[in-house]
């Protein structure tokens, strides 16, 4: 069983996954760029607000930023504050970055023999391999165990559009833009293909919530089930930002879990027509 980014997951997996609860999201101050090897700044953050630095700084120590031609960058000037991290982007080639940070793992629960519940990892906790084999006893009581996957990302592109980095790597639940993620408009249908593993998502929930929340008395959400081909399809109301949660969950998990759960959360900016 394969373990990713274990301080993340930590961090992630202990935040609950209701409609009110903290999102993480990355926010670029712009998502489309022109000149030569022009300079982009990215905030990244835990919030109750969508785009509002209210809650938690996103950590940096798992940033995976991937290239046009596929190789992989290093961000500039990082920074970590309370509220929110920070970073600067270099585009030196022309075509479509992708911002990413991804962990996934096994999660348990069971209960003792005196009857107390008992999870794993705990929380804050960095499982590493062969934990799971020394923390949970065979002779578990109600064992549950889960193997839970979650992404977030963002795009930049400089010039045009380019289709190399947003390539899946088939672990988790991804996204596999039809519409590709810079080339959005305000009125036209967005068409996603959320994987599972490499496989379609089929009936994944998907989430969509413009910028605002906090000058609005509601959430303004769209919600949409993916087809049996994992693709998801809505229309853009206005231009803007956007945020995107997607969630999944099937028994088709490799032993010793017996469930398999996703998320996958992304940032889009949506151009007027």
């Amino acid at each position: 069983m394969k373990f990713v980014k274990p301080a993340l997951f930590a961090l992630a997996f202990s935040l609950p996954m209701a409609a009110d609860a903290h999102r993480a999201w990355f926010l670029p101050a712009s998502t489309v760029l022109s000149g030569e090897q022009p300079w982009v700044t990215v905030d990244a953050a835990v919030s109750n607000d969508i785009f509002y630095t209210d809650h938690a700084a996103m950590r940096l120590s798992s940033l995976d930023i991937t290239a046009p031609d596929g190789s992989k960058v290093k961000a500039e000037n990082p920074h970590t504050g309370k509220l929110r991290s920070t970073f600067d982007l270099q585009l030196k080639q022309d075509g479509t970055y992708k911002i990413a940070i991804a962990s996934s793992g096994l999660r348990a629960r069971w209960e003792t023999a005196d009857g107390k519940r008992a999870f794993w990892p705990g929380r804050g906790q960095q499982p590493k391999p062969g934990d799971f084999e020394k923390a949970v006893p065979k002779d578990a009581k109600n064992l549950q165990v889960s193997y839970s996957s979650r992404r977030i990302e963002t795009f930049i592109t400089a010039g045009l559009p380019s289709e190399k980095a947003l390539a899946p790597s088939n672990d988790g639940l991804e996204m596999q833009p039809i519409s590709h993620p810079n080339d959005l408009f305000a009125g036209e249908k967005a068409r996603f293909r959320f994987l599972i593993d490499g496989e379609p998502a089929k009936g994944a929930s998907v989430t969509v919530i413009p910028a605002g929340v906090r000058y609005r008395n509601s959430q303004d959400e769209i919600t949409v089930m993916a087809d049996a081909d994992g693709v998801a399809s809505f229309a853009w109301p206005a231009a803007g930002r956007y945020w995107l949660e997607a969630e999944y969950k099937d028994g088709n998990a490799k032993a010793p879990a017996t469930e398999r759960s996703g998320v996958y959360v992304a940032t889009f900016e949506v151009l007027p027509q």
